[in-house]
């Protein structure tokens, strides 16, 4: 550069026939100029003279042919790049070392690109779908099983209990009757229809009662105490002539012994012992 400066403001020397610098409306002769306000370069450490290019990113400066991704060494002039830890990396580098991993590709998750994010994981808009019907699940419910997302419908097509007796799917709890699923509302007395679950009952013609139905339908009677013999527990009775008595109901007419196990008479309608029959 020439121009009407005629000496180098820093040593003076004439600049007629030279090229100079300016700076402050001061004219330096390039030597001058290097030495007193050159940057250095931050990957190679020498000064960036006035004839070369220099280019800077937050008050760091660099020569064009300096400016370089750290990892591959691609130049980024007039490229996007990013920063980490005052390093500076191409798009595609710094993806691969700090981006997310889709979890079920395993790819990364480009910047700027939709990122789905569901139980501390991350996944590509497009690979978070449902497992079953592949439709996209977005922000839709969805319930996991085995690490695979599916959606409410899906699930419940393929996994969920239906109940036996409303054929409607059951989404927590339930009763197990005859290795059948029921809800706990439809599980009811098949007499009365009152709930059954937590209930003592009793089972006929794999049907569910409740003590009281059954016994009212289908208990035999006892001849003493004229009470329902359910048999729940685990509770004997006695049979004898069609008629039936609890265990602890077959005594004696006349003198209360236990009878079970005895020998006894019958007498008209009454039970007794030997001793009292033969009296």
């Amino acid at each position: 550069m020439t121009s009407s400066h005629t000496d180098c403001h820093f040593c003076l020397q004439s600049l007629r026939g030279r090229k100079y610098a300016l700076r402050e409306e001061n004219a330096y002769c390039v030597p001058c100029y290097d030495s007193l306000y050159a940057n250095p370069c931050q990957e190679c450490k020498q000064p960036i003279e006035c004839n070369s290019k220099d280019l800077a990113y937050k008050g760091r400066h660099w020569h064009e042919g300096c400016f370089r991704c750290a990892k591959c060494s691609r130049s980024l002039v007039e490229k996007p790049f990013a920063a980490k830890d005052e390093v500076l990396l191409c798009t595609e580098c710094y993806s691969d070392e700090y981006s997310s991993k889709c979890f079920h590709c395993q790819k990364t998750i480009m910047p700027g690109s939709r990122k789905m994010e569901f139980q501390g994981s991350s996944w590509h808009e497009s690979c978070f779908v449902c497992q079953y019907c592949r439709q996209p699940l977005g922000t839709k419910p969805l319930i996991t099983k085995d690490n695979e997302n599916y959606c409410v419908p899906c699930f419940e097509k393929q996994f969920a209990h239906h109940c036996y007796a409303c054929k409607k799917v059951i989404t927590s709890g339930g009763v197990t009757y005859h290795d059948q699923p029921w809800h706990k509302e439809c599980f009811v007395c098949a007499g009365c229809k009152n709930q059954l679950s937590g209930q003592r009952f009793i089972s006929k013609d794999e049907y569910p009662y409740c003590v009281d139905c059954f016994s009212k339908f289908y208990a035999k009677t006892c001849a003493a105490c004229k009470k329902a013999i359910t048999a729940l527990g685990g509770a004997k009775y006695i049979s004898f002539e069609e008629r039936q008595w609890h265990g602890e109901c077959f005594n004696c007419m006349k003198c209360s012994v236990s009878l079970v196990g005895q020998e006894f008479l019958i007498w008209q309608d009454d039970i007794l012992c030997h001793k009292c029959g033969s009296a």
